[in-house]
């Protein structure tokens, strides 16, 4: 189907990447990338997946290590062993006990509203 954005692409694990990706629907990622993603659908990183660099998206699911900031246009959620290091944009934040997550959060929506520093460790 031409122009459909329901594709998930899948970056698995053993993966490196050095670099922006960009996809206009959604990724899973299980591998690790050193640059920022970009994505117009929903971003999944794997227990086993790392960014170090920036994520865009309009839900983003975090369940491994991401070292950078965060926009998630609708929700982000931090599952159980999450390890976020970065700011956070976004306006739904669910975090699981056990994610951890050092850096500013802004669930004002868009724009640059103040930002609520945050230090979270669950258990």
């Amino acid at each position: 189907m031409n122009g459909d954005s329901d594709e998930i692409t899948v970056i698995s694990n053993g993966v490196k990447v050095e670099g922006t990706v960009s996809s206009n629907g959604s990724i899973r990622l299980d591998g690790t990338i050193r640059g920022d993603v970009n994505c117009d659908g929903n971003v999944t990183i794997g227990e086993h997946g790392e960014v170090f660099g920036k994520v865009n998206g309009s839900s983003i699911s975090i369940g491994g290590k991401v070292e950078g900031t965060v926009n998630a246009k609708e929700k982000l959620m931090l599952e159980s062993k999450a390890d976020l290091k970065g700011d956070v944009f976004t306006k739904i934040l669910i975090v699981e006990a056990g994610a951890r997550f050092d850096g500013k959060s802004n669930m004002g929506g868009s724009g640059t509203s103040s930002l609520t520093s945050t230090q979270t460790t669950t258990t």
